[in-house]
């Protein structure tokens, strides 16, 4: 790579990496696994970097976060446990409700299907309008609307709670 694409691809990495770990971190739920997530990515954005940045590379990069996520999901469920020096922490009363609306949220996010876990997260953590998450996926624009409200409607029975506490807390 040439130093000049070297710098370009530096100081993209630099500005949207924040944003782009932000996007991993939703689809895998898991700080260690959006870290490696997003390395992979762009470890592989790298290589491709001269055909990539002269067209629209952050686009590019999101797409394979959520390519990369799906293949992830289809792998074998062997080894993917998690290694850590201390036992998993227990769950206790915390005094603030927005961690709790946050812990409640991400628990039924991890019960949704690959698909509509990733048009959620495109749609509301995103902002992506239904034509560019169709585009990433490669489905149709009413797919997306139908996995989305399928989504929302399994989430909305999995936690009611997350109602009675919008309503509690306006």
């Amino acid at each position: 790579m040439d130093p000049d694409s070297r710098q370009d691809y530096i100081a993209f990495v630099g500005a949207r990496s924040h944003a782009l770990f932000r996007t991993a971190l939703a689809l895998t739920g898991h700080r260690q696994q959006a870290e490696d997530l997003l390395q992979t990515v762009l470890a592989r954005a790298y290589r491709h970097w001269g055909r990539i940045r002269h067209g629209n590379p952050e686009a590019y990069i999101r797409s394979a976060l959520y390519r990369q996520r799906v293949s992830w999901w289809r792998r074998p469920m062997t080894g993917r446990e998690v290694v850590t020096d201390r036992p998993p922490d227990r769950p206790g009363a915390d005094p603030t409700d927005r961690v709790d609306l946050n812990l409640t949220l991400r628990r039924s996010l991890m019960l949704l299907a690959p698909k509509q876990r990733a048009v959620l997260v495109m749609r509301y953590l995103d902002d992506l309008d239904d034509d560019e998450i169709a585009r990433i996926l490669r489905c149709t624009p009413s797919t997306v609307r139908s996995q989305a409200a399928r989504a929302l409607e399994r989430i909305r029975v999995t936690c009611p709670e997350l109602d009675d506490r919008q309503e509690a807390h306006p």
